[in-house]
């Protein structure tokens, strides 16, 4: 097994250019941050533009399992208060 394999795995976000949102671009396996950084840099911003790079270490990474779907993205059909009709328009603001 190679020394690699046990250092812990980062995950990369790409920027493409200012404003932009971060976008996953993949992983790379590194013994601290700023190797981590040297190697999504390699890795993942040698062709296309990159204005910035995220690193984050995968175990600080929280996601919901599937089996969690239902609870976590109940349509929001049945709560009344979030329909537009029971908010006041401030005066001077314009409709759409």
């Amino acid at each position: 097994m190679s020394e690699t394999a046990e250092w812990p795995l980062w995950e990369v976000f790409v920027q493409a250019k200012e404003g932009a949102a971060h976008q996953h671009a993949g992983s790379v396996r590194a013994a601290d941050r700023e190797l981590a950084l040297q190697h999504a840099r390699d890795t993942y911003a040698r062709r296309p533009p990159v204005f910035s790079l995220w690193v984050v270490p995968s175990e600080a990474i929280v996601a919901s399992a599937g089996r969690d779907r239902e609870e976590l993205f109940d349509p929001a059909d049945d709560k009344v208060y979030r329909h537009p009709q029971f908010y006041r328009v401030p005066r001077g603001v314009r409709g759409p």
